[in-house]
This record gives structure tokens, sequence and C-alpha cells, in this order.
């Protein structure tokens, strides 16, 4: 990517040593690089031990999505006699929509991107998956919840059926 005068490019290195080349604005949304930056930690290259290159291209492209609608809606508010405040909620309402399509991938990504958005300190990515894997197990027993993420029960019959009878509460189906 060629370098305009008005912005700095950062690169981030994934841990299979693929490298992006994001715009400072992108990078920032990141509070882990945010404050490596401030620190003067690095300069040039960000490396990434702890994402993959696939994982990392779904962080910077919901990094780009989230930049890109804060600087349009700060763009419209800056017009004389626009109608931003009408255009918001539509805005809002279009980033929301945005977000969930973002996260209907399989449970492998969604815990990837969890993973990512938790060491790359990305608040709003955290808080939306999050709120994704909780919406996958909400009101779900835990078999359903073992198979909706592929996990093994290690439990005897008996060690289950034990824990069943020491918290009643917590297998009520009724609610």
């Amino acid at each position: 990517m060629a370098r305009s005068s008005t912005e700095n490019m950062i690169a981030l290195t994934s841990s299979d040593r693929e490298e992006f080349v994001v715009n400072e604005k992108v990078a920032r949304e990141c509070a882990t690089i945010r404050n490596m930056m401030e620190d003067d930690c690095v300069i040039i290259n960000f490396p990434l031990p702890n994402v993959t290159s696939k994982t990392l291209s779904k962080v910077i492209e919901y990094c780009q999505k989230h930049v890109a609608e804060a600087e349009k809606i700060a763009a419209e508010t800056a017009e004389e006699g626009s109608s931003s405040a009408r255009a918001a909620p539509k805005a809002n309402k279009d980033l929301e929509d945005w977000d969930k399509a973002f996260v209907n991938v399989d449970v492998y990504t969604l815990f990837d991107l969890i993973l990512a958005a938790n060491y790359l300190n990305v608040s709003g990515l955290l808080d939306l998956t999050i709120r994704t894997a909780a919406n996958l197990i909400k009101g779900k027993s835990p078999e359903q919840i073992r198979k909706t993420f592929h996990i093994q029960n290690d439990l005897s019959l008996e060690e289950e059926n034990k824990i069943r009878n020491q918290n009643p509460w917590a297998f009520d189906e009724s609610e």
C-alpha cells in the first residue's frame, strides 16, 4: 500500500508470519497495539504471536468497518445542516446488522476471535463475540451445549447423576 502524507501505515505480523499493513487508525482500535505505540515499544512492525493470519484478517476487517463507520458519522455531523441526528440511528442499525453477520461463523472461528479480541484488547469485538457465544448456549441443556461446541462428555454416568442430584437447580429445564 502506498503511504499518503496524512496517514501512517502500520504492519501487523501474525503468528504464521503473514504481514498485514493497515492504517494507524485501524491498528489503534486494538488497545494492545495502541499502548505499544504510545510506549514506543515497536515503531514499524507489531508481531502478534498469539493470532493466526486467518483470525487477524477477521479482526482487521472488524476494526476497518468500525473505523469507517465512525469517520462517516463524524463527517456527517460536521456538515452544516446535516440530518445526521436522523441518520445516526440508521447507521447504528446498519452496523449492528453488519456485526451480526460478521459473527455468523463456525464455533472454532468464533473462539479464535474471542481469544484474539481479548489478546488485542478490542473491547467492541470481545463484547460482540462473547455475547454471540452466550446466545449459542442460552436455554440449552448440557448435552446440547456439548454438541454445539463439540465437547466430549468426560463424566461417567454415575458422576453425572451425582452432580445432577447435588445441583438440581442447574438442570431444571422448566425455565
